[in-house]
């Protein structure tokens, strides 16, 4: 990750033990074929732990399991439709995160997505987002905060920029954020965060109050990187 070098030393030293941690409580899984080795596990790892640096905390402890597929994967998915008559569809996957301790990733998309840090989309920031959220006892684009008042804040900020960007989706137009994040209030938070690290200073250019929102909950600004 180049812009490691411009974070300050302490967070530097901070990033290489929680990486160690993380490591050494971790188990990658290779599935598909794909064979696990130290590039896969340091490169997954020092970008979920850029997530909880200067939060005093251990890395994802509800965390058991990283799968590693080569290239896109494909879920197996059970879905109702409005009469209740369920049906299996097939969808193809760059990653997934499991409330019960998994994350599913595809090893070229994580490289992709190291390779270029500024385009705002990035797969294991995005999934380890998920693990984030869920931490609450549900994935719905609130995770642990610290006060009832927090909780007010960011559901004022998030709920605004939530139905701002459904707008932009359904109309067509162009946003800072993925459309994707227009899916539900999970996928927002996720996206959000993708975009909080990636594309930090037009984020606080356009959408002030959600960086300042994300700022204050990651404890961090990736912005004077």
């Amino acid at each position: 990750m180049p812009f490691v070098a411009s974070i300050p030393l302490p967070e530097q030293a901070q990033l290489q033990f929680l990486i160690k941690v993380f490591l050494a409580d971790k188990t990658f899984y290779g599935c598909a074929g794909q064979k696990i080795d130290d590039n896969i596990r340091v490169t997954v790892a020092a970008q979920a732990c850029l997530l909880i640096l200067n939060q005093k905390r251990t890395p994802y402890p509800e965390l058991d399991s990283i799968l590693i597929y080569p290239s896109t994967f494909v879920a197996t998915r059970e879905v109702a439709n409005e009469l209740g008559l369920v049906s299996t569809n097939h969808i193809a996957m760059l990653g997934e995160s499991w409330s019960q301790g998994k994350v599913v990733l595809a090893w070229d998309n994580v490289q992709k997505g190291v390779m270029n840090l500024q385009d705002g989309h990035n797969v294991v920031l995005h999934e380890f987002a998920h693990q984030l959220d869920h931490e609450s006892g549900s994935t719905n684009g609130a995770p642990l905060l610290n006060t009832r008042g927090a909780y007010k804040s960011w559901a004022h900020s998030f709920s605004e920029e939530f139905a701002d960007l459904q707008e932009d989706a359904m109309h067509g137009r162009h946003s800072l954020m993925d459309h994707y994040g227009a899916t539900n209030p999970a996928e927002f938070f996720a996206v959000a965060t993708e975009t909080f690290f990636e594309r930090p200073r037009e984020m606080a250019s356009h959408h002030q109050q959600l960086y300042q929102q994300l700022r204050n909950y990651y404890k961090l600004d990736p912005g004077n990187w």
